[in-house]
């Protein structure tokens, strides 16, 4: 994944406290990269809400799609000998 490069218009201060082991490695990774830590969290943070409107979409585009129930799944799977 290539950064991403964001320019904050008013960064904001945050006190976060991370695993020892993930700030070790964080901190290997911007020393490798050349980026602050910040920058880090923020691409990390920014991707993980990317993915978490990609689910959302998903999730409404099926919004009238018929359910199922999982009895009626399984029975399915069964009569097609994928079980």
């Amino acid at each position: 994944m290539m950064p991403v490069e964001v320019f904050m218009e008013d960064p904001r201060r945050a006190t976060i406290y991370l695993d020892p082991r993930l700030h070790k490695a964080l901190r290997l990774k911007a020393a490798e990269t050349d980026r602050s830590l910040s920058d880090l969290v923020n691409e990390a943070i920014r991707h993980s809400m990317v993915e978490d409107a990609i689910d959302l979409e998903a999730i409404e585009e099926r919004r009238g799609s018929p359910e199922r129930s999982f009895e009626a799944f399984v029975t399915n799977l069964k009569k097609h000998g994928h079980l």
